[in-house]
Formats: C-alpha cells, structure tokens, sequence
C-alpha cells in the first residue's frame, strides 16, 4: 500500500501526528483486562495484545530498521510473532493460532511499543541523522494502518464478548437519540461519464487510484441506510427461507452457517421482542437504527426483496459528491454503535455503517501495486471479496474519504456493515 503526497511534512508535526493516532490505540485499551485482550473466537478475529504487537511491528519493520542508524529489534522473534501476511518478509505464526499466544504478556508487549515509540521519535528528532524524504509516506501508512487495527480492536472484541454467555460491556450502552427516522427518500443521478479514484493532495491507498473515467446509467440512491425495523419485515415475510431471493453462494452460506437474522440479534421471544448485543452490552433491538452485522449475501437478498439492489461502488462514489467525510458517528463519539438518521438529504453516507456495493474488489484501469513487501498490502487480496463504503461507528475520524475502499468476503459479518439500497432510474 502506497501514499500520494504532494507536501513533505514537518518532523515535529509528523511525531505529533504518530503520537495522537498510538494514544488513540492505547485509549482503547485503558478499560481491559489482560484475559480480555488474550481473546481470539474465529481465525478472522484477532487478539487485542496481537493487534497492538502488530501495528508496532510495522513501524519497526518498515520505518525504524530501514532508515534508523543503529537500530536493533526489540526481539528476533517479533518479527515471526507479528508479521501479519507479508510474504516477503518471510515466514509467520498461523494466523488461526494467534490466540494460543500467552508469552509475550501484554505488560511486556507495552514495553515494546513504549520502545518504538521511543525509538520513532529519535528517527524524527535526531539532528545527525535526518529522516530520508519517503520516510514521511512510510510514516503515513503506517498511522492509518494502525487506525485500521483500531477498528478491528473494537469488532473483533464485540464478537469475542457476544460469544461469552455474561455478554460483558466494553463501554456504556449507546445513548437514546432524539427525533424521528424519516421516511425513505430517492435522489437521483442522471449518470453519464464520470471521475472517481482518489487524486490531489492527501493520503490515499494505493487501491484507491488511479482516478479515472467511469460511464453510469441514470440512478437513484437511498435517502438513508436499511433499518432493524425494515429488515425485520423481511425476516417476518420469509426473507431466510425464500431461495429465489438469494444468490446461489448466499443460500448455501445461509442454510450452513444457519443463518436466520443479522449477527448478534436474539431470537424473538414472548411478544415478538428482539434484542441485540453491542459494545455496551445486550440491549433491546431498536428499529430506528441501522441495521448492521449482516453479510453481503444478506445485504443482496434484502435489496432483491425490497425491488431493489446494491449500489455499484461508483454510483455510491458520485453520490457521495464533496460532502466532508468528518461528519458522521464515528468512535471518536463512543457510541460504538450504529445511530438513526433524523436528518434530511442524503444522510448516513459517511460512519455508522460500511456499505455494502455490488463491486468485486478489483484494481482500477492502470492500476500497479508498488514494489517489495508494501505492495502485498492491497492488490493480492483483489479476489472473491466485495467493495465497501463510508466507514462505521468503529472507524476513527479522519481516517476515511469518498474514495476509500474497504473489502471483505461476501459470507462476512463481524464488521459494522449495512444496506444502502439503489434502483435504476
């Protein structure tokens, strides 16, 4: 994965910008146990104290052994411990397997990041030893691989703590909000040939360029996301038990893996109640939010039940427009979870959800990963996966942009995803 830059930055305003994104990790964890952060439930979801070894290993892999004189491992075997799926850097521990990992301690493993850290800001600091210019792109990458792993922090301890019968809390539940979801409304494209892909100044992923031209049909885009309230009137007209509404891997995903609604919602009991489990805990199921957890096999079922689709990713790009990526629900709010639109227009298009399009992830026209291990970080994983939108109520402010493009398998659900539906016009 590469950035574009078009302005080197300042040393002292490239270790501030290192220090806030590490505290913003560390805060994550400040509420945790030790047991807490040892956890890996499913292979995809990975350990707490994994996730901080990790994201520490890369700035000392790629940033301090390269460019910082002198500079020793903290330990030979961090680097087989923590490389994640760099082939090129060589062999790793299973993946599967992260979770058997007792030694090293988490007490041991915030000594080695206090020793990056450290380590960073002499990089940064020292005045015989200047940092070389692509350092500040090196730099970059790896504070928004780590708020990558700050999202993943958060999803991948709800699914260990859903999978504890106390269904412990990480944070308060997610407050009331206020005011009444609108009714869904339509806005329209007329389409034509368009510009998408990341360009001018600014970090972007390698995947997300280059900006090129695209053709789109006249369409028309949902006001807002897909509510529990709605999709609980697909589950109640049979949307889990009608084969002609799913795609042929969906049903065989679906009857499987026995799905019969969105992940972390529980049976309706007396009443037809449901209830939910978030990050602050099991609560009831509130129709007003969105509804998330569900999998792109669901998210195309329901779109196919309600007369509609998924948005391409570049129907969702051109809606999208210039609206500021900073506005939404995101964790920098601690919600931690999905809240309702109340407004007017287009809404919901940044946080709360990512958004399931009908794209496969493929590399855009002339796109060409960058040489040596960074170049592993996108384009091999174009295949069998699906193009998501807009970020989510895990995802830290300032991380995402109109032209961000996170993926995932199609059977996926531990991540925020939602619905946004689109028709033809």
């Amino acid at each position: 994965m590469t950035a574009r830059l078009t302005v080197e930055l300042p040393c002292v305003g490239s270790l501030a910008r290192y220090a806030a994104v590490r505290r913003g990790t560390d805060r994550l964890t400040e509420g945790l146990e030790p047991e807490d952060m040892q956890l890996q439930p499913m292979p995809d979801a990975s350990p707490t104290k994994w996730h901080l070894a990790h994201t520490t290993w890369f700035f000392e892999h790629f940033l301090l052994t390269p460019h910082l004189p002198g500079y020793r491992p903290f330990h030979s075997a961090y680097g087989f411990l923590f490389n994640s799926y760099y082939e090129a850097v060589g062999r790793r521990h299973t993946r599967a397997e992260r979770g058997v990992l007792s030694r090293p301690t988490v007490r041991q493993l915030q000594a080695y990041r206090r020793h990056v850290d450290e380590a960073v800001g002499r990089l940064f600091t020292e005045p015989d030893a200047p940092p070389p210019a692509d350092v500040a792109t090196i730099l970059d990458i790896g504070l928004n691989h780590e708020q990558q792993h700050q999202e993943l922090i958060l999803t991948d301890l709800k699914y260990a703590f859903a999978r504890n019968p106390l269904l412990p809390a990480f944070a308060q539940p997610p407050e009331e909000t206020a005011g009444e979801v609108r009714p869904q409304s339509w806005h329209g494209s007329a389409g034509g040939l368009v510009e998408v892909g990341h360009a001018g100044a600014g970090f972007a992923f390698d995947n997300e360029g280059p900006r090129h031209t695209a053709f789109l049909r006249p369409y028309v885009l949902a006001g807002r996301l897909v509510t529990n309230g709605e999709y609980r009137r697909f589950i109640k007209d049979g949307g889990y038990d009608r084969p002609e509404l799913w795609l042929s891997d969906g049903w065989a995903a679906r009857k499987s893996q026995q799905w019969e609604s969105p992940l972390y919602w529980q049976s309706a009991g007396v009443g037809g109640t449901w209830a939910e489990f978030t990050l602050g805990g099991l609560a009831p199921l509130n129709d007003r939010e969105p509804v998330t957890h569900v999998s792109f096999y669901e998210a195309d079922a329901y779109a196919r039940w309600a007369g509609s689709r998924l948005p391409t990713e570049v129907e969702w790009e051109h809606a999208c427009g210039d609206r500021p990526p900073a506005v939404g629900n995101y964790a920098d709010d601690r919600r931690y979870h999905p809240a309702p639109a109340i407004t007017d227009g287009l809404a919901q298009m940044f946080g709360d959800c990512w958004e399931w399009t009908a794209s496969p992830y493929l590399g855009y026209p002339g796109y060409k990963p960058v040489a040596g291990a960074l170049g592993e970080y996108n384009g091999k994983f174009m295949c069998n996966q699906f193009v998501l939108r807009g970020g989510s109520c895990a995802s830290p402010r300032g991380h995402v942009r109109a032209t961000y493009r996170n993926f995932f398998s199609p059977e996926a659900r531990w991540q925020f995803s939602g619905i946004r539906l689109c028709r033809d016009a």
